[in-house]
């Protein structure tokens, strides 16, 4: 079977839809399909790679236009590629308008990530595009049956719609190194430790996880960089809080299973619906930790299940954090007993799982 797949960026770019469809070219090249992404170059050269057995074309990149790179090139190697599942990973509207007018694969699939939350205004012009663009795909991906639920597009295509949810390498969550655990825990005396992972963006909800240290005793230590981290700094110099908050940076893939291990809480206080699963929650929990999040009616409490394996409050909230994050690093029993269900709740999210169901589904699409 040959599969494309197409999006804006690819590994080495970093990301949560980058890192997916990572996972899932890798494991198809190994079960002997012939694979292809097609993306965009960083730069304004089209390059042609093979990254671990998968066929990788970086279409030049002429400009970039509201945070989505624009490339006529990705127009003409999309013409040039037959293939037998297009696999688009939505939202990446100049590569689902180069698949709808020029693609040559026979059958469409669709990962639908998330809602396009932020560019309103360009929407509503991409609105009637992409409202065909869905109904045209043989089958779309939703990461959770609430995005079905709560998407004004999903929820008009559920005969489409099939739930599958994005899965992690548990093992390597499961069992962090002790030794860095032990080194992380006496670096940070003051204890407890709160701990953030993620990308810091603005729905990321992390000025209102700052805020609510204040009625907090305990220590939140800040993995990941991004574009809001200037703003955030401020915040904390500006609260006087940097007794109580830690900017980590950008911690490597093989040091980040020890922080999970290391910490007592996990939060992601996404405050927008583009928090559109939550990852990061399942590698928490599958680290044996209790976790809290918010509800945004997407895929972040349909991971962490209310007073079972962590606490949901309402985003944009730091009172509200405050007291879920107070509640259980006072009540050990009960953050014990979360953290138990958290992970037999993990195994679920494995990325063996989801590879085989997409598998199975490309089948029966061709079938």
């Amino acid at each position: 079977m040959r599969i494309l797949h197409v999006y804006k960026d690819y590994y080495p770019v970093i990301g949560g839809i980058e890192n997916y469809i990572k996972i899932l070219a890798e494991y198809q090249v190994k079960q002997g399909f012939d694979v292809q992404v097609l993306t965009t170059s960083l730069s304004g050269k089209t390059t042609q790679e093979n990254i671990n057995g998968v066929k990788v074309v970086k279409a030049a990149r002429l400009l970039e236009f509201a945070r989505t790179p624009i490339s006529l090139s990705m127009l003409r190697w999309v013409r040039r590629i037959n293939a037998d599942i297009a696999h688009l990973h939505f939202p990446y509207p100049l590569g689902e308008f180069a698949h709808f007018f020029f693609g040559k694969a026979a059958k469409t699939v669709i990962t639908y990530h998330s809602d396009i939350i932020k560019q309103r205004v360009l929407l509503q012009v991409y609105k009637p595009l992409l409202m065909k663009v869905l109904g045209k795909a043989d089958r779309i991906i939703a990461t959770s049956p609430k995005y079905i639920e709560t998407s004004p597009f999903l929820s008009r295509l559920k005969h489409k719609c099939t739930v599958i949810p994005l899965g992690i390498d548990i093992d390597r969550f499961s069992n962090p190194d002790k030794a860095m655990v032990d080194k992380i825990r006496r670096q940070y005396l003051q204890s407890p430790l709160v701990l953030f992972v993620g990308r810091l963006r603005y729905f990321k909800g992390l000025k209102y996880l700052i805020d609510a240290m204040k009625s907090v005793d305990a220590l939140l230590l800040i993995a990941g960089t991004g574009p809001e981290e200037r703003f955030l700094r401020e915040q904390v110099l500006k609260e006087y809080l940097t007794e109580k908050v830690v900017f980590l940076g950008d911690v490597s893939d093989s040091d980040l299973p020890s922080y999970y291990g290391a910490c007592d809480l996990f939060v992601l206080p996404a405050s927008h619906r583009s928090e559109a699963f939550g990852t990061v929650l399942i590698e928490a929990m599958a680290a044996d930790k209790a976790v809290i999040s918010t509800e945004l009616g997407t895929g972040t409490s349909f991971i962490n299940l209310h007073n079972n394996t962590g606490l949901v409050v309402p985003p944009q909230n730091s009172q509200e954090l405050a007291g879920a994050i107070n509640v259980l690093l006072k009540d050990s029993a009960l953050r014990e007993n979360f953290a138990y269900n958290a992970r037999k709740r993990a195994a679920e999210f494995s990325a063996k799982r989801m590879n085989e169901r997409i598998i199975e589904l490309y089948r029966g699409i061709v079938a």
